[in-house]
């Protein structure tokens, strides 16, 4: 809702300030990727028994800092205004296969966010490397705000969905297909450049068709699939990946997860009312 209400306040950079919002994200991974080797590391040197409690520790200050931080310009948004007149509210069947493309983004994405670090290692991958690797990702998610804010703005139904479903389901073939490095990294470079604004294309297609009044409604809904299709992913991949076919078909399965979701979001259609309500007429 943050991040929708914002994008109200400048409807004429919405996509952008939308995808700045998820995109900050990035700052996480890449600070992730530097604190916790080195969180690991200082508590080795200490003899620590339990060295990951180290790097828990570190990224739980690291959240509170970031929560005092932000505390004052999420107040200054403001709370949503009382929208007064009939207006059309959310309803699921309207939005169907927008959710379905985006059930089927939880359920591949996150098997590469759970396992691609250990296909790394078992690809041979070194830890410095694979510490460059998730900066860069983090990095990508940071410049994806600015990447697909116009992709966010141009389409009103579930174009941008499909869209960075397809491009993302290519980057989580990748590591799959090769063991080179280059390769491997052009791979976290397009995830982290993507998967954060499959996110924000969502909250963009609720904004765009539904009023105000309705947005909470919208995006607890897409929420909700997002969050049942996180549960599955993992469960499936690993269950693959924990075969004799490895990670590698596990990440291929994801892969085909996010391309049939980018099939079903193409065929979500703008709704009428957004236009009307675009035009004034409602």
């Amino acid at each position: 809702m943050l991040a929708a209400r914002l994008g109200s306040l400048h409807s004429e950079r919405a996509g952008f300030y939308i995808g700045l919002y998820y995109g900050g994200t990035g700052l996480g991974i890449a600070l992730s990727a530097l604190l916790v080797p080195a969180a690991l590391a200082t508590a080795h040197a200490h003899g620590v028994s339990h060295a990951w409690q180290w790097a828990w520790l570190a990224l739980g200050i690291a959240c509170l800092l970031a929560t005092a931080f932000m505390a004052w310009p999420a107040k200054a948004i403001g709370e949503e205004r009382p929208v007064h007149g009939a207006a059309r509210g959310f309803a699921i069947k309207d939005f169907v296969f927008g959710l379905a493309g985006y059930g089927m983004f939880g359920v591949g994405y996150i098997g590469y966010m759970t396992f691609v670090v250990a296909l790394l290692k078992q690809q041979g991958m070194s830890a410095g490397l694979i510490t460059v690797f998730y900066l860069m990702l983090g990095l990508a998610v940071v410049a994806s705000a600015r990447i697909w804010a116009r992709l966010l703005d141009l389409y009103h139904g579930g174009q941008s969905l499909a869209i960075l479903n397809a491009l993302l389901a290519v980057a989580v073939i990748l590591p799959a297909l090769s063991r080179a490095a280059p390769i491997v990294f052009i791979s976290g470079l397009v995830f982290g450049a993507v998967f954060l604004s499959v996110v924000a294309s969502t909250t963009a297609l609720v904004r765009h068709n539904l009023p105000p009044a309705s947005w909470s409604a919208g995006i607890s809904a897409f929420t909700t699939v997002f969050a049942l299709g996180q549960i599955a992913g993992p469960i499936v991949v690993g269950a693959i990946a924990d075969g004799p076919a490895g990670l590698e078909r596990g990440l291929m399965v994801s892969a085909a997860a996010l391309l049939i979701g980018a099939v079903l979001a193409s065929r979500q259609k703008a709704l009428l009312v957004s236009h009307l309500l675009a035009a004034g007429r409602m």
